[in-house]
């Protein structure tokens, strides 16, 4: 028998607005409202509103060397200063990416840690595992989560909480009251705009959607435009281009990886640094307004080099847009490829990410 999808605590606002509804890292959530192309260009022109309470929170409160929490991730957490969030990974033995996730310093002794829907409660035990002491809370339930993105959301922000809100620097946060409860509002998002994310007790957070859906300037947005979005600048989605048999240096992200402090898997990645990576990441741009899929082979000449693992039409660029993993090997920008899938093939170039790099991210 499936299991019930879970519902959000915005559920029924998603259905009074007749959105098309699907499971999603089991929840029910919603994929568009009047559609992924109109939301996706609200979000670039003005501000969109995502419910986004199916993310995983988790707190950690005590001394972060002795607990253990400094050698979990991928990154220093001893390091963020209070105020500031960081973006790494949580990897296993092997090095493969357990989850992406983004860990918010929020006092000298206490962090919270965001991670994604369909890892969550694994990411917990996980992490749990590896503690030596602390406190460690899984708060999900009682959180509510909503982004707002796109050029005026600093504005729609201001005219609904107030003038504080201006002043927050990209991927810094400030805790403050709305309505009447405390919460975090924090400069980070996932579309390649300016924007913010809204973490506030799950009691609340209907009547803060209601709030800043008042103002004209914003409309509601799905997961559809979501990723959409997101592609458009090249951010990866977990489970379909970052997944526990893929390290970070053969997805393009060893950037986000600090081998000057321990964490779980570094030995795996030393070693895979020593001897070479065997497929890596590669994006490319498709010559017409086809959209490449996910699984789609992708050819050099005759020879099947590689895989499909997110793809899309992107309104931005007015063409197909994808990237995936292919064997190592040099592939030089403009070089020529081949989506294919049974009777579908494509033409593509190799090309460089974000695929779209005009959006309003640090205004």
């Amino acid at each position: 028998m499936e299991e019930q999808a879970i519902a959000t605590p915005i559920n029924s606002r998603h259905r009074d607005l007749k959105a098309l509804m699907a499971p999603f890292g089991g929840w029910d959530m919603p994929i568009q409202y009047e559609g992924i192309i109109a939301e996706h260009a609200w979000c670039r022109q003005k501000a969109a509103l995502f419910d986004i309470c199916h993310m995983g929170e988790f707190l950690f409160q005590g001394d972060f060397e002795s607990g253990g929490l400094e050698d979990v991730f991928t990154f220093s957490v001893k390091t963020i200063p209070v105020g500031r969030s960081r973006y790494g990974f949580l990897l296993n033995e092997q090095g493969g990416i357990i989850d992406d996730l983004i860990v918010f310093r929020l006092a000298e002794d206490k962090v919270m840690v965001v991670v994604n829907a369909a890892t969550a409660p694994n990411d917990f035990d996980a992490i749990k595992q590896r503690l030596r002491g602390g406190t460690f809370t899984n708060i999900t339930d009682q959180t509510g989560k909503l982004d707002i993105q796109g050029p005026l959301a600093r504005d729609v922000m201001v005219a609904a909480l107030g003038g504080q809100v201006a002043a927050i620097p990209y991927f810094k946060f400030i805790t403050m009251d709305i309505l009447g409860v405390e919460a975090i509002v924090s400069r980070t998002g996932y579309t390649g705009e300016l924007g913010y994310e809204i973490f506030i007790p799950a009691e609340k957070v209907c009547q803060l959607w209601d709030l800043l859906l008042q103002d004209e300037r914003v409309k509601p947005a799905g997961l559809g435009a979501r990723d959409v979005l997101r592609l458009e600048v090249g951010y990866s989605l977990y489970g379909s281009d970052i997944d526990e048999v893929t390290t970070p240096l053969e997805a393009g992200l060893g950037a986000f990886v600090n081998f000057d402090k321990n964490f779980v898997g570094k030995d795996a990645l030393l070693k895979q640094k020593e001897t070479g990576i065997t497929r890596q990441k590669i994006a490319f741009q498709v010559s017409s307004r086809r959209s490449p899929r996910h699984h789609y082979e992708i050819f050099s000449g005759d020879r099947q080099i590689g895989a499909v693992t997110s793809g899309v039409f992107s309104p931005m660029l007015g063409c197909g847009i994808g990237i995936g993993f292919a064997e190592s090997g040099d592939y030089p920008l403009g070089t020529q490829l081949t989506i294919r899938h049974e009777r579908v093939s494509m033409e593509a170039v190799v090309c460089e990410v974000p695929f779209y790099g005009g959006g309003s991210l640090r205004s």
